[in-house]
């Protein structure tokens, strides 16, 4: 696989022009159209020109970041298709997006395609017509016996079918249909999670306001009074209204890898896809949890969740469903006992209950409430704890209700250690000494096992750049909010403020490259030489998303001079 180089290869391509071998350097996130301009330029043709790529055995050969490379042996033949402007219509479209993906070569012959099967069908139509008989009295050249006009029509239906077969009508028809159906429906996709986002956008624009009419101290929502709205402990006791979604099995295999897009659902839907995932781990069979009670402690947690921009409901969702894949993709439940998984999942949805949105640093230098309680130790991560059990306490949503005595002892113990764990402060701490037991990791002892959870959950707390790029850069612009948010408060208080989340003095690469380089993929790297199979699907992504990040910041500072 790839390695923790931040060393990045271009793509070369040689062109064979008149006999001269000109080679071509271009990085991966040049689109098509920045391709097609380099290539008109070293053949010497003007830019905006069209030119066609041919192999040695006269193969096209596609134009975008994904071609494929050769060598000076195999040039490419260059034939030029048209030069001049392109038209503002497409320029237009250009500015817009369209046209910039690898698919756009795909539809454009396609439609082309289909617009000669429209001209062969009309003239096939045109060829059928029969033609009138020309009553007796006519003129006798012109007359049409019934013998010639039978084998003109048959003549004229074998054409037909000649063409039907040659140009295989309905066959593209009935691709391109399929086609656009898939198209309409990635559409729709995208348009949803677009709403998705705007509607968050809209939340954090309302919490800005909303901050900015504060003045004093004591009105911070973190300052003083915590859980002060008793009315969010107080579970359900009704039948939970929300409804049971059906999920379809792309989806059910989709909630099991961590590419799942976590953009496109509803909250519902998202309590839903919670709910599914107890029951599909055997723990509510295992553990006799009463499917009801099941909702309403999962109703709960979604109501003490608090609206921040970053550490809110969402984020909780997005925890879960990765341990919930890394448990399938490590088979976890092959080396950990049911209780264990139970642990693992539980402190994943509890482990931000009611999070302010301010951090332990601020907590401790404002003095808060929650400071003073916990003597200034993981304050979020200990009320967090505190808040899990104040609702498992309610009997409406108490899911370890049939679990004897020592077991809950076993598995409370097991949460409480597993969400103190996510306090960054004893990141160091957690990953050096799960080091020290990775040469002879041994799954019966319950220190080694307890480590591994604790760096498990590490992982899935802080694992959003694992996910694809559209999925994971909407988060890092909610965290910078979060972090403004709370920079702005601690300037407004005379408060010492973290240079990373000072809006005057971070930027999107700088925040994410450090984390990344000295935390991310360190972290990762160890699990997996535990779990090789993490390699491909979790660090690969992690090695592509610094790079990327890189090469923007090389960007920003050739900008700045």
């Amino acid at each position: 696989m790839g390695s923790g180089s931040s060393t990045y290869r271009h793509k070369c391509i040689y062109l064979d022009i008149d006999g001269r071998i000109q080679k071509v350097v271009f990085s991966k996130y040049c689109n098509s159209r920045d391709i097609m301009d380099l290539f008109c330029i070293a053949t010497g043709l003007p830019r905006n020109s069209t030119i066609s790529l041919l192999t040695a055995d006269n193969c096209m050969v596609s134009i975008d970041p994904t071609m494929p490379a050769n060598s000076e042996r195999t040039p490419y033949k260059v034939r030029p298709v048209a030069s001049g402007q392109i038209s503002e219509g497409i320029q237009q479209d250009q500015q817009r997006g369209i046209g910039m993906s690898n698919e756009k070569p795909f539809w454009k012959r396609r439609v082309c395609s289909l617009q000669r099967l429209q001209r062969t069908e009309l003239f096939i139509c045109a060829m059928q017509v029969p033609r009138q008989r020309i009553p007796l009295g006519c003129n006798k050249g012109n007359r049409t016996y019934p013998e010639k006009e039978e084998l003109f029509q048959s003549v004229l239906t074998q054409i037909a079918e000649q063409f039907s077969r040659v140009f295989k009508i309905n066959e593209l028809k009935t691709e391109v249909a399929n086609h656009l159906a898939m198209l309409e429906k990635k559409v729709e996709l995208e348009g949803l999670k677009v709403v998705e986002i705007e509607k968050c956008k809209s939340d954090i624009k309302k919490m800005r306001e909303e901050m900015a009419a504060r003045s004093t101290r004591t009105s911070c929502p973190c300052k003083y009074s915590f859980l002060d709205e008793n009315k969010k402990l107080t579970p359900r006791r009704d039948i939970p209204s929300y409804p049971k979604y059906m999920l379809s099995q792309e989806t059910i295999e989709a909630l099991r890898k961590p590419t799942f897009d976590v953009w496109l659902w509803e909250p519902n839907e998202m309590l839903s896809c919670l709910e599914h995932m107890y029951h599909d781990l055997g723990l509510v069979k295992d553990f006799n949890i009463n499917p009801i009670t099941l909702k309403r402690w999962l109703l709960c947690i979604h109501d003490n969740y608090r609206n921040n921009p970053f550490h809110n409901f969402r984020h909780c969702f997005c925890v879960t469903q990765m341990m919930y894949s890394m448990i399938s993709l490590c088979n976890l439940q092959e080396k950990f006992s049911q209780i264990d998984i139970l642990i693992l999942m539980t402190a994943a949805v509890c482990h931000d209950l009611d999070h302010p949105g301010y951090n332990n640093a601020y907590q401790i230098n404002a003095r808060t409430e929650l400071a003073v309680r916990y003597n200034d130790i993981s304050p979020l991560e200990n009320h967090h704890c505190a808040v899990a059990f104040q609702i498992i306490a309610q009997p409406e949503c108490n899911i370890f209700s049939n679990v004897t005595p020592e077991q809950f002892k076993r598995i409370r113990q097991g949460i409480i250690t597993l969400i103190l764990a996510t306090d960054m402060a004893r990141h160091a701490e957690i990953l050096d000494s799960f080091k020290e037991k990775m040469d002879n990791f041994d799954y019966s002892n319950e220190e080694h096992v307890t480590c591994l959870k604790m760096v498990l959950i590490k992982c899935c707390d802080i694992s959003n750049e694992v996910r694809p790029m559209e999925v994971a850069e909407p988060w890092v612009d909610c965290l910078l909010e979060e972090y403004f948010m709370q920079s702005d408060r601690e300037k407004s208080e005379g408060l010492p403020v973290a240079p990373f989340m000072d809006r005057d003095k971070v930027t999107k690469p700088t925040a994410q490259i450090g984390f990344l380089k000295f935390v991310l993929i360190p972290m990762f790297e160890t699990v997996t030489k535990l779990f090789p199979e993490v390699e491909e699907v979790m660090l690969q992504p992690l090695w592509e998303s610094r790079d990327r990040y890189e090469e923007l910041k090389q960007l920003d500072d050739a900008m700045k001079e």
